[in-house]
């Protein structure tokens, strides 16, 4: 397989000519494009350049809005309610959670939620936000209704991902970032264009039974929560998945469950409700960062079960993926992704395209 090394400057630069080119401020596509290139470098490519078209498309089609700002409606000492006046999620997400770190620093904690808000790239970047200050930070958005609920047959919840990311010494971190579906629909997708059947517990046929067959999760069917059917615990994802509509459809009063629009269909505004919390460990017990490293190590250092399989913490393969981008100078793409993305450049009069001058075999 091909692949072309690209540096992150290089990708970073691509993603704002494109924006910029359709009209997008500056400094918000500057914030978009460190989002994507971020979840790139972190190896989730599925939340990378690979989706940059889905933002152009939703600008082009004015369906998001480019003009303004975000604005705190309402606040108190630790809390504020944020309209994010329809912007890219990217722009929403960094006034919250800056707003959020500057509540924690002053009374201990901010929880601050968002509605008129759009797709934010991963979760994990926002958390990930609190750990320069020392923090925990949190992260919830909702999204297009794709997963259906335990005993059900409808789509009414989305993918509800979640994050928490908190400090450990020397650098050192926990970061949690998942969905609450057992999988990525693209991960369905794929399988679809294969020709090949997906594992048990990834999705549901159109009257809710667990089923193998990709092209019936996506006609009719669809995801199932964190954990597959009932017998194997399906419905603690399935409530995980309600928990993130609580702290953001529900109290952003944005749209929330089926009301949500369609995944890829942009024929209204997705108002999509997100959830941005700081805690600063000061106000609590001394010693936070020493027993969180010590908690990683429990973990990490404990006798394996398969010796060539050593046992991870949430944020150590990004970690990993990370590395290896630096140790290379750059990210790797697959490329026909690049070749795509040029493709769409040029349509939307971007000259300046991706390079792909240098090739690897994977």
């Amino acid at each position: 397989m091909r692949r072309c090394l690209i540096s992150q400057l290089e990708v970073q630069g691509f993603i704002e000519r494109c924006m910029t080119a359709v009209g997008t401020k500056p400094h918000h596509a500057c914030s978009l494009a460190e989002v994507l290139v971020a979840a790139d470098s972190r190896g989730h490519y599925s939340h990378g350049l690979n989706r940059m078209d889905m933002y152009v498309k939703d600008i082009k089609s004015g369906v998001c809005a480019v003009d303004g700002e975000p604005v705190a409606e309402k606040e108190s000492a630790a809390t504020a309610l944020v309209d994010g006046k329809n912007l890219l999620g990217p722009v929403v997400g960094n006034f919250c959670m800056n707003l959020a770190i500057t509540k924690a620093r002053e009374v201990g904690i901010g929880w601050v939620v968002a509605r008129g808000s759009n797709h934010f790239g991963i979760a994990g970047y926002y958390a990930m936000q609190a750990l320069k200050d020392n923090m925990i930070g949190m992260s919830f958005t909702n999204t297009s209704p794709l997963v259906v609920a335990t005993r059900g047959k409808e789509r009414t919840l989305g993918t509800n991902p979640l994050s928490v990311a908190a400090p450990a010494k020397d650098g050192d971190s926990f970061v949690l970032d998942t969905a609450t579906s057992a999988v990525a629909l693209g991960k369905v997708e794929l399988s679809e264009r294969h020709g090949v059947s997906i594992p048990d517990g990834w999705g549901c046929d159109p009257q809710g039974k667990i089923t193998a067959d990709p092209k019936r999760v996506l006609t009719g069917g669809g995801l199932v929560p964190i954990g597959g059917s009932e017998a194997t615990g399906g419905y603690k994802g399935y409530g995980l998945g309600m928990m993130v509509e609580v702290f953001c459809g529900i109290l952003a009063g944005a749209h929330y469950s089926k009301n949500v629009r369609t995944w890829k269909v942009t024929d209204r505004v997705a108002d999509l409700g997100q959830c941005f919390v700081a805690i600063n460990p000061e106000n609590f017990a001394e010693g936070f960062n020493e027993r969180m490293s010590d908690l990683l190590s429990i973990q990490r250092n404990q006798d394996l079960a398969d010796p060539d399989a050593p046992v991870l913490t949430p944020g150590d393969p990004e970690r990993a993926s990370l590395k290896k981008c630096e140790e290379i100078g750059g990210i790797l793409y697959h490329i026909n992704v690049v070749k795509y993305m040029n493709d769409y450049a040029k349509k939307i009069g971007v000259s300046e395209l991706l390079p792909c001058d240098q090739t690897v075999s994977t």
